[in-house]
Parts: C-alpha cells; sequence; structure tokens
C-alpha cells in the first residue's frame, strides 16, 4: 500500500519513462499520454485515500447506519433525557477508548519497525496488536469478540436492506429481498482494503446526513399526533434494551485498526474518532430527539422510524440512500473478516485483485445464509450490544491498556489513565446488567425483586413480576 507522495511519484515516474522512449514520435502521441496520465491521477484521487480526512470519513460512516432510525425506538423505550445523555456518554468513552486503540497500535509497529518487519502487503489488525503486546490467549479473545461482532453486523446490515426497501416496494417479501441485496453486498470483496474506501465513505457520510436531517424535519413539519404521550421510562427491561442499541451506535471500534493502518501517517489517529463522533452527534441527538417528541410512544411498536413517517419522495430519496450506505457499511464491516480468511488460507499478499475477491466469497456466503434465516435485527441488535460491544469497544481495550504499560519501565513512557479502569468496570457492570435482563424478559424471583425494589425509587421504574 503506497503513501500518497511514492504513488504520484511512480506515476510520474513511469510518465516521463514513456515520454522519453517516445520522444521522436508526433505531438499526438503526446496528447495520449497526457491524457492517461490525467485519467490515471483521477483514480488515485478517487480509490487511494490515507489522508487524515479519509479516516475521518471513514469513521464518522461507519458509526451511523440502520442505528440511525432506530434511535427514536431507543428514546421511547427510556426516555428523551436518558437518550440524549446516554449517547454523549458513550459517544465520548468510546472516543477514549479509540485513543487507546491508536496508541496501542503505533506502539505494536514502532516494535515490529525496530526488528525490520515490513507490512508493505500486509494490513495489521487488532488482534494481531493484542498478540504483539500481549501474547496468543489476547490474540484468540480479540479474535472471537472481533470477528464475532464484525459476523452479526454484516448480518444486520443485510436485514435492514430488505427491512427498508420494504416502505418503498411490498411486493416482495423480506427474505427475497435479502436475497437480492446479499448478491449486491457481494460485491464488496473487489474493494482490497480501506485505503480504497476514500469515494465510497464521504459518499456514504452524505446519505446519512440528508437522511438525519429529513427524518429531523419531517418530524417537526409533522407535528405532534393527537394524544401523544411521553411516559418512558416505564420498565427496566426496556430501559437496558434501549441502551444496548445507543451501546451499538457508538460501536465501531472492531476496524479502527484497518482504518489506522490505511492512513499514510497513523500517528495522526489519536482525535480523529473523537471528531467523527461530534459530528455524529449533530446527526443522531436531533433526529432521534424530533421523531420521539412527534410520535411519542407510538414508537415502541414501530422500531424503524420510516414506517411512522409519511411515505412522499423525500422519504423514498431517505430510504433508497441508506439502502446504498448500508451496503458501504456492510463492506466495512466485512472487509477485516476478508482480512483474517486471506490470512488463514494464506492469499493475503495476493497483489491480483480478482483473485482475492474468490478467495473472500467463502466469508460472504455465511452471512448471506445468516440474514435469511434469522430476518429480524432488532433482537440481534440488542444481543450485539449487550454481549459483544460492551467487550470490543470498552473492556479489551481498556484492559490491554492497562496490561501493556502495567510496568513502571513502560509508565515512564505512556502513563496509564485511572479513567481505563472506571470503564472496565462501567462496562462489566453494564454487560451483566443488559445480559441478566435480556434473558430474564419478564423477571425471575429473588435477585430480580431485590433489583426491582432497589431501584424503583432511585430511577421511577418498574419490572412486572
Amino acid at each position: 500500500m503506497l503513501p500518497q507522495k511514492q504513488a504520484e511519484e511512480a506515476i510520474v515516474s513511469n510518465f516521463s519513462e514513456t515520454e522519453h522512449e517516445g520522444g521522436g514520435k508526433e505531438e499526438g502521441r503526446e496528447d495520449e499520454q497526457q491524457q492517461q496520465h490525467s485519467m490515471l491521477s483521477m483514480k488515485s484521487f478517487l480509490w487511494h485515500g490515507g489522508s487524515a480526512w479519509d479516516a475521518w470519513f471513514s469513521c464518522a460512516s461507519n458509526q451511523v447506519a440502520q442505528v440511525l432510525l432506530t434511535l427514536p425506538y431507543s428514546f421511547s423505550q427510556m426516555g428523551m433525557l436518558s437518550g440524549i445523555l446516554l449517547q454523549i456518554f458513550y459517544g465520548f468513552l468510546g472516543s477514549w477508548t479509540a485513543y487507546l486503540i491508536s496508541v496501542l497500535y503505533v506502539e505494536y509497529r514502532s516494535r515490529k519497525e525496530k526488528e525490520n518487519v515490513s507490512f508493505k502487503n500486509h494490513v495489521i489488525q487488532w488482534f494481531e496488536v493484542l498478540d504483539g503486546l500481549l501474547g496468543p490467549y489476547w490474540k484468540a479473545v480479540g479474535l472471537a469478540f472481533n470477528c464475532t461482532f464484525l459476523l452479526f453486523g454484516s448480518v444486520i446490515q443485510l436485514i435492514a436492506c430488505a427491512s427498508n426497501i420494504y416502505y418503498i416496494n411490498d411486493r416482495l417479501d423480506k427474505r427475497t429481498w435479502t436475497y437480492i441485496f446479499g448478491a449486491c453486498c457481494a460485491t464488496t470483496v473487489f474493494i482490497p482494503s480501506f485505503h480504497n474506501y476514500r469515494i465510497w465513505s464521504f459518499l456514504g457520510l452524505g446519505m446519512t446526513t440528508y437522511t438525519a436531517w429529513y427524518l429531523t424535519i419531517a418530524a417537526v413539519v409533522h407535528g405532534q399526533v393527537e394524544g401523544v404521550s411521553h411516559t418512558a421510562p416505564t420498565k427496566l427491561v426496556l430501559y437496558f434494551t434501549g441502551a444496548t442499541n445507543i451501546l451499538y451506535t457508538f460501536g465501531g471500534h472492531a476496524v479502527t485498526v484497518e482504518i489506522m493502518h490505511a492512513m499514510w501517517k497513523p500517528q495522526k489517529f489519536k482525535y480523529i474518532y473523537l471528531f467523527a463522533t461530534l459530528y455524529v452527534f449533530t446527526l443522531t441527538i436531533p433526529s432521534a430527539t424530533a421523531v420521539y417528541w412527534s410520535f411519542g410512544d407510538q414508537l415502541l411498536n414501530h422500531s424503524n422510524a420510516f414506517s411512522l413517517l409519511p411515505k412522499n419522495g423525500w422519504r423514498d430519496a431517505a430510504v433508497i440512500l441508506m439502502l446504498i450506505h448500508q451496503f458501504i457499511t456492510f463492506g466495512f464491516a466485512c472487509t477485516p473478516l476478508y482480512f483474517v480468511w486471506e490470512k488463514v488460507i494464506g492469499m493475503h499478499d495476493t497483489k491480483s485483485i480478482c483473485l482475492r475477491a474468490l478467495a473472500r466469497l467463502p466469508v460472504v456466503i455465511p452471512i448471506w445464509f445468516l440474514a435469511i434465516i434469522f430476518p429480524f435485527f432488532g433482537p440481534i441488535n440488542s444481543a450485539v450490544g449487550a454481549l459483544l460491544v460492551s467487550f470490543t469497544v470498552y473492556i479489551i481495550p481498556s484492559l490491554a491498556h492497562m496490561l501493556t504499560y502495567r510496568k513502571a519501565t513502560a509508565r515512564q513512557v505512556k502513563n496509564c489513565s485511572y479513567l481505563d479502569m472506571l470503564m472496565v468496570f462501567w462496562s462489566k457492570e453494564l454487560f451483566f446488567f443488559c445480559f441478566f435482563f435480556l434473558t430474564n424478559g419478564g423477571g425471575t424471583p429473588g435477585l430480580m425483586g431485590i433489583l426491582t425494589h432497589s431501584t424503583v425509587d432511585t430511577v421511577t421504574v418498574c419490572v412486572p413480576n
């Protein structure tokens, strides 16, 4: 993967050599060479992205997808104030752990480069960072959580595509639409790496920006429905289900290392995720607030915000743009899985795009199959948020950072923050609460009763017996 300057020099060099060899030829030949050079420059501009801006677009675009349409539903479960505060809390906390991941990546890469290890044809991934810094057991943990998270994240995108297109064309059932979009998303096997997502990241963020502000404006113009009520939170289990969905919103850390590795200067990544999160706040908070204000408790029976808004050209445009963006998000989630599979079968350093695409197909097929047999993304969203995101986004990066710099000699270079430990304990609490309430939907006697009585006085919520 060439940096931009080297790529430009290679193009100029090739052009100069051709010009020298054909120096005695007519001017028409020179014009043709200039056109070819212009085409190569345009391809480089659209295809080879590795700047800080490219990383920002990738992070921001990857954070917001189908979850943008389900956040109003989360607000109806937990209330507007809790929804806004938890978005801000998880967003900033996620930005901090993304910073920790960037520190660990730079540490790992600097160590390997001192050992004269070349990464010219190799994409560094999170589990390799954990392996290099903490050993094989951590590698196995990172590999298991990241791959499972990305697998179900890809499945969710396919299911969401079928769910959204249904609001435009319901002549085909959702499983048939899943077949169609699975075939479309399988074309992501031809995109070599995150280095080549420049134009897609830019377009994807533009599409979600349109959708978010469409939701906001359409809800405000529609006004509040007759007899609207905002009673949330009413049940503790609904409160934590909504929290897991918000947790999932800021859980793009499974691809952070791959996005960093695609940069020409990865050390500039430190604050990019934070700036991306700040922009995402301008999309998620206004749209979720406006839709919940307009429809209130009706959202408890409508997990997709499109279902309550009037059908018109603006809504159809938002649906179509979200479909395209979900194709992009599918690629974001699948590309790290492609890398893992390539490394397993020994195809990762293959330069042929067609051979790599053929080798990647076995990754797409099981994702396609799972999306067809499980055509519902609400429960999957909650399960992924409770069981996977809490570890992938908060617990593992914080623990890895603390253990890497646990020795006095290491802390002389990098101090271990007390906030790391706070995040570990908070994430564990959230994980066990979410797991407990998701797996005990109606409540059980004993401990559930104690939790219910101890929280009713403080948060004014109740859980059915």
